[in-house]
């Protein structure tokens, strides 16, 4: 057990060597989670990962984080329609409890929103899905990562774990994850075949809910046309509820 121990610190240390930043988990509060999180298989995507993966808010249950800020306001973020391959975690790391790229997949769901908005905001969409992230900074990203696993954690919903939760934070505020934060080119929206393949999946809900993920998915299409199809196959891989949606 000592030797697996000190090779989980290794791998652990491979993870965060880049970890430089002053943000730091043990530092970070609870918040609140709250809708469901909603996440579509829709590929086999590339060489690596689990696949191409696309998260879904659920219209009338969107997934959402509340957490204070600085200033003592509150803010509630809301992840909206985007790929995701959840924690971008080495796959030498992953066979070690806490470090499944799913186990923390609200904190991933939340962070990736953050860092898709940012490329938008830098590619120049100033669209009013952002509004509410626009003003998050690299720094404070991290942190709200670090809430959301804090939330997970102290409301029972995950194991505690003390290597994990530390490096997954310290991790995402390496000069690494900056590089990645200051570039626009993670702005790509769910269109096409993949954005068909997710609609699929809803072949009876009513007009309202249709036209919830027109808007989440922000697909402009003349009045009364609708997207066709297409022969690609999505698959629901989670649905997961989150504070009082648990009870409904």
């Amino acid at each position: 057990m000592r030797n697996l121990r000190i090779l989980l610190l290794c791998l652990v240390s491979a993870l965060a060597l880049t970890a430089c930043g002053g943000v730091r988990f043990d530092e970070q509060t609870a918040g609140r989670l709250d809708g469901r999180l909603f996440v579509m298989w829709v590929g086999e995507g590339g060489g690596a990962g689990d696949g191409k993966f696309v998260f879904v808010p659920a219209p009338h249950d969107p997934l959402r984080f509340t957490h204070a800020r600085s200033d003592g306001t509150a803010r509630t973020i809301k992840p909206g329609l985007m790929y995701t391959d959840g924690g971008s975690i080495p796959r030498i790391v992953q066979p070690f409890a806490g470090f499944s790229p799913w186990g923390y997949a609200p904190a991933y769901m939340v962070h990736d929103w953050l860092f898709f908005a940012r490329h938008c905001i830098l590619s120049g969409k100033n669209e009013t899905r952002f509004d509410d992230v626009r003003d998050v900074s690299f720094d404070e990203s991290a942190a709200i990562l670090g809430q959301v696993i804090r939330t997970l954690i102290d409301s029972g919903q995950v194991a505690r774990n003390d290597i994990a939760p530390p490096a997954i934070t310290g991790a995402v505020d390496s000069f690494v994850a900056r590089k990645l934060w200051d570039s626009p080119a993670g702005c790509v929206d769910v269109t096409g075949e993949d954005y068909a393949a997710v609609k699929k999946e809803f072949p009876d809900v009513g007009v309202a809910r249709l036209r919830s993920l027109e808007m989440a998915a922000r697909v402009k299409l003349p009045a009364g046309v609708t997207p066709q199809p297409s022969g690609k196959s999505a698959r629901i891989v989670a649905d997961i509820a989150f504070g009082s949606s648990r009870s409904r």
